[in-house]
């Protein structure tokens, strides 16, 4: 299971993290998403890993980012 976090760019990779925003678990491939917290980092100009960005495109996240 591999946690999904927003980090700043200025922290080591295995630094503190800002915020956890979901769970990917890869054997049973399920995803579970904090929407909400995403799209608040999104609209703060946060840049998904591309990982993410395929993920969170599979969730449909970026359209509801376009509505709002």
């Amino acid at each position: 299971i591999y946690q999904i976090v927003a980090i700043d760019v200025r922290s080591r990779r295995e630094g503190r993290d800002l915020r956890k925003v979901g769970l990917y678990d890869l054997i049973k491939n399920q995803t579970y998403l904090n929407v909400p917290a995403i799209l608040y980092f999104l609209e703060k100009c946060a840049q998904p890993t591309g990982i993410i960005h395929d993920i969170s495109k599979k969730a449909e996240v970026f359209k509801e980012l376009r509505f709002n």
